[in-house]
């Protein structure tokens, strides 16, 4: 019999679709009409999204991996809670956990980074890190057991402030140094409201290269909070910290603080659902794209001239809002532009590209 670790392998490293381009590190495959692979991470085309409901399939998802994708063993697999922070030390198996209350939550997770590459394209910038353009965000259907169930179970103490996740996947080696698992700190208060311990995504089990066995998932916060293939958590009553909230993630740059400032929060984005530098035929066209911001969206907002702008009709709202609105197109080249309320036109500067929410110009040519 072929185990589950040999049939996911045999899918996704061996068995490629015709021009898929190969990331050793992911496991799904990654069809070139579908994914910019990047190194360790895919992006997902916006223009392979056209026609696909709000909800993007796992096929679709973007991936953003420190490291590898690894292929757990849900039947062996353990959630650790411990801690100054609890009364009650819990160790839950996948079973366990599925049996606790649950509930399901429509989001976007992106990485802080999506966008970073217009901070050089649009804005003469020079950054730091894996050149985005808008794919590296997904929205999906998580089910799981809300972590604030977690932690009274536990017995969370009034005390604690800090909760810090840490995956499963191999440990990070960056400049000849081990920086260990990929971890970071939630505060108590953010863990205790909206956060979910997710086991389930669109209706099915977690895919791999998506957190199976269970993954957090942070809404509204950059995804290097949401982290995947969970193993442990470790809830503190002094402040916890980890290489990816002290020396990445952070906002640095002119315009801040030396020690830089932690990043939290997304920012709004838009995009069209359409190829950048995409050739399109003559006439009544329907220009289609997604609009998401931590709090949602309300107004969006199409320019095809840089002057004016006109307000698109959403389609469908939830983790982002889909949109779609006419255009008559003539023939010559146009830059598209969308925005989500109030976006600005500039993105504030920081070294490592973080946080791109300026309206992004997409350019089209009309034959």
């Amino acid at each position: 019999m072929i185990s589950r670790r040999g049939v996911l392998i045999a899918a996704g490293l061996t068995v490629l679709p015709s021009r898929a381009v190969a990331a050793p590190s992911i496991v799904k495959p990654l069809p070139a009409s579908d994914f910019i692979v990047h190194g360790t991470n895919a992006e997902t085309r916006f223009e392979a999204l056209r026609g696909v409901g709000s909800l993007v399939p796992a096929s679709k998802f973007f991936v953003r991996n420190h490291t590898s994708t690894p292929v757990l063993d849900g039947g062996s697999w353990r959630l650790r809670i411990f801690g100054s922070g609890v009364t009650r030390p819990l160790s839950l198996s996948l079973r366990e956990l599925r049996a606790l209350p649950s509930c399901s939550v429509e989001a976007v997770i992106e990485c802080a980074g999506n966008g970073r590459s217009f901070f050089a394209s649009q804005q003469g910038q020079s950054v730091a890190g894996t050149p985005w353009t808008l794919g590296a965000a997904g929205n999906a259907r998580w089910r799981g057991v809300p972590l604030s169930v977690l932690l009274r179970l536990a017995g969370v103490r009034r005390s604690a402030v800090d909760v810090m996740p840490a995956g499963l996947d191999s440990e990070y080696v960056t400049g000849g140094v081990n920086l260990g698992r990929v971890r970071r700190p939630l505060p108590v208060s953010k863990a205790l409201d909206d956060v979910l311990v997710a086991y389930e995504m669109n209706g099915e089990e977690l895919p791999v290269d998506h957190g199976y066995p269970a993954r957090l998932v942070v809404p509204g916060w950059v995804g290097i909070a949401s982290i995947k293939w969970l193993g442990s958590l470790e809830v503190s009553s002094v402040p916890l910290h980890s290489p990816w909230d002290t020396q990445f993630y952070r906002l640095l740059g002119p315009d801040y603080p030396a020690e830089g400032s932690l990043v939290t929060t997304q920012v709004a984005k838009s995009a069209f659902e359409l190829g950048f530098g995409a050739t399109v035929p003559a006439g009544r066209q329907v220009l289609t794209g997604r609009s998401w911001a931590p709090g949602g969206v309300r107004r969006i907002s199409v320019s095809v001239d840089g002057r004016t702008w006109r307000r698109a009709t959403p389609v469908s709202r939830g983790g982002w809002t889909r949109w779609q609105i006419p255009w008559q197109a003539t023939p010559g080249s146009h830059v598209l532009r969308a925005r989500a309320d109030d976006q600005p036109d500039a993105s504030p500067y920081n070294t490592q590209g973080y946080l791109f929410g300026a309206v992004v110009k997409h350019p089209v040519t009309v034959v």
